[in-house]
């Protein structure tokens, strides 16, 4: 997989697209972002101090309904790289990754589909290292969580590595530990209290409430843990 290093651009994500013509594997890395965003087209800062990634894949006859298995792999390497460096990170559903409660990490996928299936996809990752917070709510660095000064090149690189290892669905699920606990869903005006059970493969929560059992989208709700 070829990796580029940059100083900044606008977004890694838009950044990795010029590589499509190719059909390589690719990862594109900045030191920051001007136009970073996050799902739903919300903005993503993205200071110095951060590891800004982003890996065009082009998955092997994936069909487009378990394309919920990129977005879980992208999880599970940042998991495996925070805990590497002593934090206890976990997934708030789907794709969210929290330490000691707080954001540590947005993920943001764009798929590319033809013919039911995934042509390829546009895995972007924003890791909180050591850089400012000041003004954000509930995030955190992973220098705070791991107790200790990390250097960005050093997480860079260890997430890089963990991105091109393999992982498996049961992989994503050992990093989730809300499963059985009270959630607040939010969908559209509404927001009610029910229980989380399971997470389909195909990356859709199961939840109870009122004794009946609902599989959620994370494209149309929002969870509250």
């Amino acid at each position: 997989m070829k990796t580029i290093l940059l100083d900044a651009v606008g977004s890694t994500n838009d950044a990795v697209r010029r590589y499509l013509p190719a059909r390589e594997n690719t990862i594109v890395c900045a030191r920051r972002q001007t136009a970073g965003r996050g799902t739903k087209s919300r903005s993503f800062l993205s200071e110095e101090g951060g590891v800004y990634l982003s890996a065009l894949i082009f998955p092997s006859d994936m069909p487009a309904p378990e394309a919920f298995r990129v977005m879980a792999h992208a999880a599970v390497a940042v998991c495996r790289t925070a805990s590497a460096f002593g934090a206890e990170p976990e997934i708030k559903w789907p794709n969210d990754v929290l330490a000691q409660g707080r954001k540590l990490c947005g993920i943001l996928i764009e798929n590319g589909v033809a013919a039911g299936k995934v042509d390829h996809s546009v895995v972007g990752i924003g890791l909180n290292v050591c850089n400012s917070l000041h003004g954000i709510e509930n995030a955190i660095t992973l220098s705070e969580a791991a107790s200790r000064a990390l250097s960005v090149e050093t997480v860079r690189d260890a997430l890089i590595a963990n991105f091109r290892q393999s992982s498996t669905f049961g992989d994503y699920l050992s990093f989730v530990h809300f499963l059985g606990r009270d959630v607040e869903v939010i969908e559209g005006e509404a927001r009610y209290r029910a229980v989380a059970r399971r997470i389909a493969e195909d990356g859709r929560l199961e939840v109870e409430c009122g004794g009946e059992l609902r599989l959620l989208s994370a494209a149309e709700i929002s969870l509250r843990i």
